[in-house]
């Protein structure tokens, strides 16, 4: 590939020398419905610097990448900033191929690479705060332990005034354009919070905190340079009011009914219980299980003020499908929501109290009684599910006052 991938350049001393992945449609359970990339720096300075690097299947595209602008031979530090293989699959090769004089990752990111590899090196541990010599410039390392890995940190680049953020403000989209200003701006909302609420949510106390410190160090910003998508030169304090928007987790006029069937009978439910919330003002997101990715109920829970599940009864169990995605749901920790549990039963029905069990394992509030419906949903199950939602609707209009 040499000569015909070529590296991008991002600021006045780095280039983007990363990878694409047009085909990648899942990562850890999460529906990647627009591919990926695995983003790697060049730093061009005294000392030239490789910010991380790719999957491994990607190598060759990195290192024709580096070629574009220089030797890879010629590079003397690497930093790993995010452990996950993701991003250090290529490293032990790389190592090899490259021979830098150093490898640097965080205290945590050196005993985990260790964990993950066998090298014929040292990999040299940096603190929350250290600086890196890079000759005519330095980096200085800021800890982001458990943004999303115990060993998470971000490098900043003083001199072009960059950012590189690991895994934070990245997203899960492929692309020719390596730049916010080149996409999109729709696709840029969605896919960005598609990641964060499938990824980072369960953070969002630690993104606070650390939104919190970069502000109170007063770190002028131009470029964020993450490890997955486009680079943001345009919009960076847009997508860190997103962040901080996102983490505070604070409940919309927004409800979300999200519900599996096997005859319709709790289709017919969930129908009716939208149509209450309806009624009261609520917009609502009515998602069958059976046509939307657990990652699709994640987006939508983002921002949402109401969850409401509903599942049928199989083999004493709710059904497969929504204890898939309420285990998933439970692990991203979403906060503050209002919600009601609801289904229809053969002969056993034991799926509502557990979708409701599950729902107060999440601290969802239970403001109202399950509704229960055994085979076909008459009037009065319907009309129950009506004013279930009506409930529902109302006290989080009071909650919003």
């Amino acid at each position: 590939m040499k000569d015909i991938m070529n590296a991008v350049k991002i600021s006045e001393k780095v280039y983007w020398v990363g990878a694409i992945d047009w085909n990648i449609r899942d990562f850890h359970g999460y529906t990647t419905k627009r591919g990926s990339t695995y983003n790697a720096y060049l730093v061009t300075s005294e000392k030239p610097t490789l910010i991380d690097t790719v999957k491994a299947p990607f190598r060759g595209e990195m290192m024709a990448r580096i070629a574009s602008v220089m030797d890879p031979g010629d590079i003397k530090i690497i930093v790993s900033n995010h452990t996950e293989m993701d991003h250090t699959g290529a490293l032990p090769e790389t190592i090899k191929e490259v021979n830098p004089e150093q490898v640097f990752a965080s205290q945590a990111g050196v005993k985990a690479l260790e964990e993950h590899f066998t090298f014929d090196r040292e990999i040299t541990p940096v603190k929350d705060g250290d600086r890196i010599n890079l000759g005519n410039a330095s980096l200085t390392c800021f800890e982001t332990r458990m943004l999303h890995w115990p060993d998470s940190m971000m490098t900043y680049l003083a001199e072009d005034r960059l950012l590189f953020s690991q895994d934070g403000f990245g997203m899960h989209l492929a692309s020719s354009e390596r730049f916010d200003d080149e996409i999109d701006p729709a696709i840029l909302e969605y896919e960005a919070a598609t990641y964060f609420a499938n990824i980072l949510l369960p953070y969002s106390p630690l993104i606070l905190k650390l939104l919190d410190r970069l502000y109170g160090l007063n770190l002028p910003i131009d470029v964020i340079a993450p490890d997955h998508g486009p680079i943001w030169r345009k919009d960076v304090k847009g997508i860190v009011e997103s962040y901080r928007r996102w983490a505070v987790q604070a409940p919309s006029k927004k409800a979300v009914v999200i519900y599996a069937t096997m005859w319709r009978s709790t289709e017919l439910m969930a129908l009716a219980l939208a149509e209450g919330l309806s009624g009261r003002g609520i917009p609502v997101k009515v998602m069958s299980l059976d046509v939307n990715h657990r990652s699709d109920v994640a987006y939508e829970v983002l921002d949402a003020g109401i969850l409401a599940a509903g599942a049928p009864t199989l083999n004493n169990n709710m059904f497969p499908s929504m204890a898939d995605v309420l285990t998933y749901l439970k692990g991203l920790r979403p906060q503050n929501l209002i919600g009601a549990a609801f289904g229809s039963y053969g002969w056993s029905g034991e799926s509502v109290k557990q979708v409701e069990a599950a729902l107060a394992d999440m601290k969802v509030e239970l403001p109202g009684e399950p509704v229960k419906a055994k085979n076909v949903p008459g009037a009065e199950e319907l009309g129950r599910c009506r004013d279930l939602g009506a409930l529902l609707g109302d006290r989080l209009l009071e909650k919003l006052e």
